[in-house]
This record gives structure tokens, sequence and C-alpha cells, in this order.
């Protein structure tokens, strides 16, 4: 994607108009916050802080929008992004991170128009199988118990960001890559952004949506909550003996839980939950010994594993943002929460909030008011508040139930899950959930 977007011209910092000597700066003034205050802003109604999945997927959802009512919309991202021309061929590679897409996930990219072109590398999940190690019972969540193709999808993060920013190339909004928020403050009807580029914005709402460590948040006074789990995920690719058929695993064991998901081919991208520490043994060990332990922890359900990728490791905490609106300011994403990743909620409860905030903001532009109103915003906050404390208590507390090791829990840990299997009701529902549809 180029810099500029067609119909968006982005604006440049005025040029000096002499060469004389340059004014002397005010005490405590630098030469770039001077240059920033001089610089002729640019007034935008959205400005869209991230141009990742999140902040892109807002942008494509944004589209009806601007063309209807003339919204100004502009997004900066720090990182400099591939070319994504048309007739670039996609070579995926067996490194590479994919993410865990719903089924309602799925049908709100099909509403943005992207979802034809993302199915191209998407894998189904036809089953969801959950099991306890060293416990017979198990859960079986199946698509075709539901009448549906799929329970979700499996689809490069990659190939994901390149079809959400080709449908950006195609849009008439201010596009700032790579540039970085340096200063964010409140100003009358919005905030005002000064970039790493030389360009100012004045945007009437602005969304982060740039992770949880850009330090916006921080620099705006908005703390989180943070409740540690003491763990680190370790994640990676490996390739199956066995065609995996679709099947999606979930398998909780004493030294944390872990997922297999489906890839292209007979591949599979593994989340492998470690006590904190515990994850540095495993990094070191030669790709053999690595399989051969994962071999014991996992067993031969999928397979035997042949071949492991690139190993990464993150910490995991339960991160929530303490305010995810301000008038003039909304938070999406893991900028607003972190969830542990084997429960597979993260980003579709982040694709759900976009979706609502668009929402959100044509209702109040119906009603005459500008996306960053107070109104506007509280609207969005209230259609979040259930489906963001729902799907939080539910992956936070299937985390903690199976990360507890005592003996009784845990036979009547198994004794639900074969419950679970059984009762038809009970496992259709969660498989609604896993799907991303609460109803």
């Amino acid at each position: 994607m180029q810099e500029k977007q067609s119909g968006g011209a982005v604006s440049k910092a005025p040029e000096p108009t002499d060469g004389g000597a340059e004014t002397p700066l005010e005490e405590g003034e630098t030469r770039a916050s001077a240059a920033s205050a001089a610089a002729t802003a640019r007034r935008v109604d959205v400005a869209i802080v991230g141009g990742g999945l999140v902040g892109a997927s807002l942008g494509a959802a944004l589209a009806p929008v601007m063309a209807r009512e003339g919204l100004e919309v502009a997004v900066i991202e720090a990182a400099a992004l591939p070319p994504a021309a048309e007739d670039t061929t996609w070579q995926p590679s067996f490194d590479a991170r994919a993410s865990a897409i719903a089924a309602g996930s799925a049908a709100h990219f099909e509403s943005l128009g992207v979802w034809q072109a993302m199915a191209e590398q998407a894998s189904p999940i036809s089953l969801i199988h959950v099991s306890e190690r060293g416990r017979l019972g198990t859960t079986r969540l199946r698509a075709d118990e539901l009448g549906v193709e799929a329970l979700g999808y499996v689809i490069p993060n990659a190939w994901m960001g390149r079809v959400l920013h080709r449908r950006l190339g195609q849009l008439a909004l201010d596009w700032h890559c790579p540039a970085r928020v340096e200063a964010i403050a409140p100003i009358a009807g919005g905030h005002r952004l000064e970039l790493s580029d030389g360009e100012v914005i004045e945007a009437g709402l602005t969304v982060l949506a740039d992770g949880g460590r850009s330090g916006l948040k921080e620099a705006l006074g908005i703390d989180s909550r943070e409740a540690p789990y003491d763990q680190v995920a370790l994640i990676c690719n490996v390739a199956v003996s066995h065609p995996h058929r679709g099947v999606a695993y979930e398998r909780f064991t004493p030294q944390g839980p872990m997922a297999l998901l489906p890839l292209p081919g007979q591949a599979m991208e593994l989340v492998w939950t470690h006590s904190a520490g515990a994850e540095q043994q495993r990094l070191a060990l030669s790709d053999r010994a690595f399989l051969d332990q994962l071999q014991e922890a996992f067993g031969d359900r999928a397979g035997a594993f042949l071949k492991v990728g690139k190993r990464h490791a993150y910490p995991l905490s339960l991160i929530t943002a303490r305010e995810t609106v301000r008038p003039g300011l909304a938070v999406l994403g893991n900028a607003a929460h972190a969830l542990h990743p084997v429960a597979g909620q993260g980003f579709n409860l982040a694709l759900r909030g976009v979706m609502d905030l668009v929402e959100s903001i044509e209702a109040g532009l119906a009603e005459g008011r500008a996306p960053g109103d107070r109104a506007t915003l509280a609207d969005f906050e209230a259609r979040r508040e259930a489906d963001q404390r729902n799907v939080i208590r539910f992956s936070d507390g299937l985390i903690r139930v199976f990360g507890i090791d005592q003996p009784l829990l845990s036979r009547a840990r198994a004794a639900g899950l074969v419950g679970l299997n059984l009762l038809g009701p009970l496992r259709r529902s969660l498989a609604r959930r896993a799907m991303g549809r609460q109803r």
C-alpha cells in the first residue's frame, strides 16, 4: 500500500518561507514541538491509530458511511506494510502466524465485502475437540450439529492483513504509513495528534486500535487492570502425519492448556501454555526433542508430529482498560482487552467491537450527532458491555478452572466434559459461543 490513497491526499507540512535566522524558542520548548505547533492541522471526522487487523477492519467497515455521509477518515500505522498489489503472488510461509476466526466474524467480513478473498486461504473448523490429559471425559462441538458449514476458520494473519489493506487502498482516506503518533491531547471537539511524519491531525473521534503497548492510553491517563496468569504461550506451526480434517483441539494439561488449529495441508498451529519460565527449556530444545515432548504431552489424536517451525513465546495476562470511551475517543482490540489465546476469543471480540462502533456512529449521524459525540460513544459502550463482560468471564474462567490441579476437581471436570458431550442443548450453546454467536 502506498503512503497516499487516491482521493485522500495527505497534507504536507509547509516549507519555511525564508532562510533567515530562526525564531528563538520559548523556555522548555523544543524545535520539534515548535514546528508541530506551527504546522497546519488537517481536520478529520475519525482518526484510526493502528492499521493492523482491528484498525484496518474498522476502516473497511466505515466505507459505506464515508461514501454516504462524506466522512473524512485517517489511518495511522507505525509499521511499514509490504506491497499488496493485485498481481503479487501469495507465498505463505510455514512459520506464518494465524488466527481463529469465528463463523460470526466470517459473516462480518462478508458484510464488508472481503470474505470471498479471505476465504482463499481459510481452513474451516468442522469440529472442536476439548479434553483434559489423564481424564476420560471429552467434548466435541460439531458444525454439522448446528447445520453450518464451519464453526470457524483459521487464516494466516498476513493474508487477512493483505486483503484488508487492499480494501483500504480502494477508499478515499488519509493513509499515514509508516508514521507514529508522537503526541496526543484533547482539544475542543476531539483530539490533536502530532505524527512522526510531520503531519498534525485534529480528529473528532480518535480510535486507539494500536495494541496494548503503544503508550497512548497512558499518555491520556487511561489505566489498565492486569491479572497475570503466570504463564507463557509458546506458539509455532507443526506438520502432522494424518489429515486433520478440519478438527481443532483444545487440551488441558497440568502444565497449562494447549490448542492445535488446522492450517492448509497437513499443518496445524500450536499454542502451548507453560508456567512462566518453563518455556525456556523447550525453546532451547532441538526440533526433534521438542516434537517428542509435544507428542508425549498431547498424545496421538492428531497423528505423529513430523516438523516444527520457528517457536515464539509470549507472557500471558488478562488485561482490560479501565476506560474504553471518552468524548472524542474509543479504545478497541488489544488496547481495550487482551485475553488468553487458548479460548480463541480475542480477535473475534475485537471485531464485534468494530461493528458495534460503526453501528453507533451511523445511529448518531442519523440523529445529527458527530462520531465523537458523548451520546454516540455511550451508545457504543452500552452495546459492548455485556458481550465483553461475558466473553472475558468465560475465557478467564475456563483457563483458571482447568488450571487447578486438585484430584476431586479433576474428576468433576472429567464428568462435566462427559455430561456436556451427552447434553445436546448445553453443548450447542457452547458451540454457538465458539462461533461468536450469543443466541
